[in-house]
């Protein structure tokens, strides 16, 4: 798929250590706390009014992310700061950016970011969670931001970890003043194998720094490598008690337990299992599906997760026969396993066996009744059954108990129009991709006339997903009102093209 996002491609590094020399090195991940190849979508829109063209936003994202390769981090300071001003408006971008930026430590270019944003009803989520996770207790000078920029710089990409990380210890003044100074000494120490310094400084960093979430991450990794692993477990059960709301933080932290319980386990099936869901929460599907393959053998139990967690992968790469296969196997170990039967809701549910859906989905809920997806799924369930009252109930019910159950904020604003905005607002804050909570905020923002702000809403679902044929309809009737006739024929025939059945497209073209 033809994208326009804009991305910071962190490369990804691996800790070298005395135990590298373990069976599945040669396929495990790079730890969670390593930078990572995937990229975080950064979107631009189209305003009437830009400061930079697509080819000058490319060309400086690119020279600054060679340059911060290079070490050469004060250039690349400076481009991201042109970037940042003189790129078109748009908090979706900011924030985007301001976490990419965080997470590779500069942190007053993602504070650059974030000051950017308009709709703090939208961002205040991630903006407050990226502050948590990853901010120093300390604000770090320019000079010495960009010298501790350099250091990261040569421990991740350049294949100087050691000599780093000795050069960064003998900057007494930093290691004092920063709390973060100690965090990348403690990086460069677990990638070059010095376990025992590694601990020292993290424990250092996060004594300076309690709140930090990333220094925490970065302890159990450490751990994880040391002659006690194990300890590596109540470091990740304390991070999963720090409850984020937003689903982007909330990814990361399944992601690092998964991580560690390969990183510590013991049965080789069960850490190829543990792998397998670490590709999962990394979205890396094919990763995913190939790894849990290599985890099938007798256990039973095992095989039951196994098989449950392959049919989610295969669901949601468009593999539903695949799913289908696997959750009945997964059901046929255990018919309460809940993952398993919300597999097969799911493709009930697809199918618009909306009975048959609701069937797996209850039953999925009286086997796990501390987690929303089943409970969601019901809810949703009742609706495609015309049971709104009894639906809505639920949602409310839900809210009630998880706050970060965006679909029930998003299903409550499309049925109750005085909460329709900020209910919309919130769905999309707890999750910034979810297109379908952009798409009813632009239908929202067309039924008031407000055709700028509904473009805005546009704009970023299309970064997120070209081929929705909603969007082409709706950017067709903002065309329309604003006179441009010929665009807005060409975006509704597009929506019928993706769509053929979409009956609103058809009658603007009179078909």
């Amino acid at each position: 798929m033809k994208k326009i996002f804009y991305t910071l491609l962190i490369a990804a590094m691996f800790y070298n250590t005395a135990a590298a020399a373990d069976l599945y090195d040669s396929i495990a991940p790079a730890s969670p706390t390593e930078v990572r190849t995937e990229p975080r979508n950064i979107m631009r829109t189209s305003p009437k009014r830009a400061t930079l063209t697509q080819n000058d936003f490319n060309t400086h994202y690119s020279i600054a992310f060679d340059r911060f390769i290079q070490s050469n981090i004060k250039s690349a300071y400076s481009n991201f700061a042109v970037l940042i001003e003189n790129s078109i408006p748009n908090d979706y971008s900011y924030i985007n950016i301001a976490e990419n930026l965080a997470d590779v430590g500069l942190f007053n270019l993602s504070e650059l970011a974030m000051s950017k944003v308009s709709d703090k009803e939208i961002t205040g989520i991630l903006t407050d969670d990226i502050r948590r996770f990853y901010f120093p207790a300390k604000k770090l000078k320019r000079e010495d931001e960009i010298y501790l920029g350099e250091v990261f710089s040569n421990i991740i990409y350049n294949n100087q970890s050691r000599e780093a990380a000795a050069e960064l210890v003998k900057n007494t003044r930093l290691l004092e003043d920063y709390d973060y100074a100690n965090y990348v000494a403690a990086l460069g120490f677990l990638k070059s194998g010095n376990i025992p310094e590694a601990e020292k400084f993290i424990n250092i960093a996060i004594e300076k720094n309690k709140q930090n979430i990333n220094y925490k991450k970065l302890q159990a990794e450490i751990i994880a490598h040391s002659k006690k692993p194990q300890n590596a477990l109540k470091i990740v059960d304390y991070i999963k008690q720090q409850r984020f709301v937003s689903a982007d933080f909330s990814r990361k932290v399944n992601s690092l337990e998964q991580y560690i319980l390969y990183k510590t386990g013991k049965n080789e099936l069960q850490k190829m299992y543990n792998l397998g869901y670490y590709y999962y929460y990394e979205n890396e599907l094919n990763k995913a599906a190939r790894t849990l393959q290599g985890a099938i053998g007798a256990k039973k139990k095992l095989n039951e997760n196994v098989y449950s967690l392959l049919a989610r992968v295969y669901f949601d790469m468009n593999e539903f026969e695949k799913a289908f296969d696997n959750a009945h196997r997964a059901y046929k170990l255990n018919s309460n396993n809940p993952a398993a039967l919300l597999v097969l809701g799911d493709l009930s549910f697809r199918k618009k066996d909306y009975k048959e859906a609701l069937k797996y989905y209850e039953n999925a809920r009286a086997c796990d009744k501390n987690s929303s997806p089943a409970l969601i799924s019901v809810a949703q369930a009742y609706q495609m059954l015309n049971k709104e009252k009894k639906a809505l109930e639920i949602y409310d019910k839900i809210l009630k108990t998880f706050s970060d159950a965006y679909i029930a904020y998003y299903n409550i604003a499309l049925s109750d129009k005085s909460k329709e905005i900020p209910y919309l607002k919130k769905s999309v804050a707890i999750n910034m991709n979810f297109k379908d909570g952009w798409l009813e905020l632009a239908r929202a923002e067309i039924d008031r006339h407000n055709w700028d702000v509904a473009k805005k809403y546009l704009q970023i679902t299309f970064n997120i997903d070209e081929n929705d044929f909603k969007y082409y309809y709706y950017q067709g009737l903002v065309n329309k009102n604003q006179g441009l006739t010929e665009e807005a024929i060409s975006n509704f025939r597009r929506s019928l093209i993706l769509n053929p059945d979409f009956g609103p497209a058809k009658k603007e073209l009179s078909i």
